[in-house]
């Protein structure tokens, strides 16, 4: 077992405090936004072995099977499949949706062949993989996720009595909902000039004056992100979503094609281990238009909360649709929880510390915000540390 020094990503939209306080460390007055705990290459996780330091992506490369256990490899490959991280959002990320895997590994052939640079800004497909995510709240989570029905996307907007969302509302009522809901994205994308701006206004201004009063509404959430983002057409796409709020241990889980955006909040996050993201609002970032409604999923979606009830180990399971992650929340009591050990897995602290004992008797001990990498050795480990929580991230064999 291996503690992991993890990097912190300073983007914009980060909170300038979350991340420091789980790590105890003082803030910079800087935005730190994600903490990236796993092997991705743009940002592996750093590990002390006999050998000396070194990158998880290294380590499990010069030994795969080692590392990872004969039957992940033969299932997913040589590489760690998911990516863990703390996301810790102060503003607003963009409204995006991501590729299924088929649409990942064509768009990434494609660009590649037509030789775009992978950090070009333009760039739609950083990797041929897809990135399925589940969000799990650490504290007071709002976001949008999914499609609302037509007839109750037209109704909010009715409700701010802005002339100009008429044809939009006109399409939301007429026409059946995949039909309804891709001409009014499209719509949408299309807007530009001077009447997109007096419309952009026009909907802040009535967003924000519908939310006094309902402080703690959806209403509130569209008006935040009018204020971080005046004059985004994105502002618009938003009414489409359902708002959503987390409380503390609940989740989310998000597929292909599902538009999304995180507004505000702490979450542990995992994730297939990709960066592709297609983005259709509240971003100064590139929109590809034709490739973004060729992805998203024109289907109403009622946003699914997790919400599970602990095992007789403590143990939260969130269940996902798919095999490259699995999440746990242990909530631990008087006695230790056993984890299996027959794939790899990484552990993260999120309240008290913990005492990991390996079968050989080794033992790590991690406080609050540290992490270790587990690879699949086969054998147990035991989990101590009463009153603390933990997060387990690892694949299902």
């Amino acid at each position: 077992m291996d503690r992991l020094q993890n990097t912190v990503r300073p983007y914009a939209w980060g909170s300038t405090t979350a991340i420091p306080a789980l790590l105890g460390e003082q803030p910079t007055g800087e935005p730190q936004a994600e903490m990236w705990i796993g092997a991705h290459p743009g940002a592996p996780s750093r590990l002390d072995r006999h050998h000396g330091p070194a990158t998880l992506d290294q380590v499990i490369a010069a030994d795969p099977e080692r590392e990872l256990g004969p039957a992940a490899v033969a299932r997913f490959g040589p590489g760690l499949p998911f990516l863990l991280k703390v996301l810790a959002a102060g503003q607003p990320l963009s409204i995006q949706a991501h590729p299924t895997l088929a649409q990942a590994r064509s768009g990434f052939a494609a660009e590649e062949e037509a030789g775009i640079p992978v950090d070009a800004p333009h760039r739609n497909y950083k990797d041929a993989n897809h990135k399925p995510e589940l969000i799990c709240a650490l504290d007071e989570f709002e976001g949008l996720c999914g499609f609302r029905e037509p007839t109750d996307a037209a109704a909010l907007m009715a409700s701010l009595g802005v002339p100009a969302l008429d044809p939009l509302i006109d399409i939301l009522r007429s026409k059946p909902a995949p039909e309804a809901l891709a001409d009014a994205l499209a719509h949408i994308l299309s807007m530009t000039g001077a009447k997109a701006d007096r419309t952009v206004t026009e909907v802040a201004g009535a967003v924000e004056a519908a939310a006094d009063g309902d402080p703690t509404g959806a209403l509130a959430g569209y008006a935040f992100a009018a204020r971080e983002f005046p004059g985004d057409t994105g502002l618009i796409a938003a009414l489409l979503l359902n708002h959503i709020r987390l409380q503390p241990g609940e989740a989310l889980y998000l597929g292909a094609g599902i538009p999304h955006a995180y507004l505000r909040g702490t979450g542990v996050e995992i994730m297939a281990n990709s960066d592709n993201v297609l983005r259709c609002g509240l971003t100064p970032k590139h929109i590809d238009i034709p490739e973004l409604l060729r992805v998203v999923v024109f289907e109403p979606t009622a946003p699914d909360v997790l919400r599970p009830a602990a095992a007789a180990d403590g143990e939260h399971h969130y269940p996902v649709p798919i095999d490259e992650f699995r999440l746990s929340r242990y909530t631990l009591g008087a006695e230790p929880a056993v984890l299996d050990g027959r794939a790899p897995q990484i552990l993260l602290c999120t309240e008290g510390a913990v005492r990991l004992t390996g079968a050989d008797g080794e033992t790590l001990d991690l406080a609050r915000g540290q992490s270790a990498f587990l690879p699949a050795t086969g054998t147990d480990t035991a989990v101590a540390g009463p009153g603390a929580t933990l997060f387990r991230a690892t694949v299902t064999l």
